[in-house]
């Protein structure tokens, strides 16, 4: 299968559609899920065009790991998470509902189960809350 430059992640990488950014660089931009997991649960989702991790080119995911870690760190330290998830899907029989590549980073917290995968939307407010909170810990 092919990338297909009108997803909804396209869209937000060229301006078209808004998005609670968290940080934003060459590399790639980082925001908040609209239907997180959990509190926090943060998208890194590289500016390159490619449909999954399959297609990746190496240079890029060499690149953008780097950031998914700071990005694992302050998404714990602003939200006083227990842990933290990494997921990654590829395809639709994986579990991947935007065919650019992206990483979620869901925060874990003892005793509390984490949501369904792209379920329940967020509170805007919450959301632009927490990204400005990770963001200061970037």
């Amino acid at each position: 299968m092919s990338y297909d430059p009108s997803n909804i992640f396209a869209k937000i990488l060229n301006g078209e559609l808004p998005c609670h950014k968290v940080h934003e660089d060459e590399v790639a931009l980082v925001m908040m899920d609209i239907f997180p997991q959990s509190k926090g649960h943060t998208l890194v989702i590289p500016k390159a065009p490619s449909r999954n991790l399959v297609d990746a080119d190496p240079a890029v995911l060499s690149t953008v790991m780097p950031l998914v870690q700071r990005v694992a760190r302050a998404v714990v330290a602003a939200t006083g998470a227990d842990g933290i998830r990494l997921a990654q899907f590829n395809e639709a029989p994986a579990g991947q509902t935007v065919f650019h590549l992206h990483f979620h980073l869901i925060p874990a917290y003892d005793g509390v189960a984490l949501g369904a995968h792209a379920t329940g939307r967020a509170d805007d407010a919450e959301l632009a809350m927490l990204a400005k909170a990770i963001a200061t810990k970037l």
